[in-house]
């Protein structure tokens, strides 16, 4: 049986298909969230993320104030992930030690960059983050996200954050935390996340590039093994139901381990 692709991608795919045979012509102004919503049955979420899409290949340019317009001379598109290849855990594993490879670097040169407001804003958005505690069954493994890209946005590197927004619509909607994280473990889990996370803000707040990129690199190393376990422990192309119980198998050290939250 043949997966569905996801609406964020149908949309994408139709709306490209559009500027290639030239009936959004370059310089015309793409419909607005509520047109697209309508014309496609989506939802915004979906329409943003398929015009995410577009702005990452280079198709669509934003004029502030006015909406998204069709690029004059589209950009090529030298870097691509496809959807058709992202359909299982080891695809997962494989985003993530992309990640790793680029995001200690921006933690280190956040720390050795960024100002007073920025370390204030990135320690709000970590609180914000963390605090809401959802349901693993109803988030994404990469929930904070909008953390990692506030910190990657502070390093005052454009290619970082540009390639790290790239990375967003294709990273963020893979499998639910769910996948990974068992319900009676969920409050253990998400302190230790917090734990890590702080450890981040700690070393940004001091300016210390080194430990930055040492925090940054413990946290997604550990992510990375959470997901890697999962993956060898559920196979490749396994069920929801069949990762599920592969999760429940795993963390048990999570039990009675909670990191302080303060």
């Amino acid at each position: 049986m043949t997966k569905r692709k996801p609406l964020s991608t149908v949309v994408a795919e139709s709306l490209s298909e559009k500027i290639r045979s030239g009936r959004l012509q370059p310089g015309a102004q793409l419909p607005t969230e509520a047109e697209l919503c309508a014309e496609y049955d989506v939802s915004r979420t979906v329409v943003r993320e398929a015009v995410a899409r577009l702005r990452s290949e280079g198709m669509v340019i934003p004029q502030q104030g006015r909406g998204m317009f069709v690029s004059e001379a589209p950009a090529p598109r030298n870097f691509s992930i496809p959807q058709d290849a992202l359909k299982t855990l080891p695809e997962t594993v494989s985003l993530l030690e992309l990640r790793l490879s680029v995001e200690v670097e921006a933690a280190g040169l956040c720390a050795e960059r960024r100002t007073e407001s920025e370390a204030s804003t990135i320690r709000r958005l970590m609180e914000q983050v963390d605090a809401r505690n959802e349901d693993p069954g109803a988030v994404p493994v990469h929930y904070d996200y909008d953390f990692h890209l506030a910190i990657a946005k502070s390093a005052r590197n454009e290619f970082i954050h540009g390639f790290l927004e790239y990375l967003r619509p294709v990273i963020v909607p893979r499998f639910q935390l769910g996948h990974v994280v068992v319900p009676e473990l969920k409050d253990a889990y998400y302190a230790r996340i917090h734990s890590e996370h702080r450890k981040i803000v700690e070393a940004i707040e001091k300016q210390d590039g080194r430990a930055a990129r040492d925090a940054m690199r413990k946290h997604l190393q550990n992510s990375l093994e959470r997901v890697r376990a999962l993956a060898l422990a559920s196979g490749v192309e396994t069920t929801d139901a069949a990762q599920k119980a592969a999760a429940a198998s795993l963390f048990s050290d999570l039990k009675g381990s909670a990191a302080p939250t303060g």
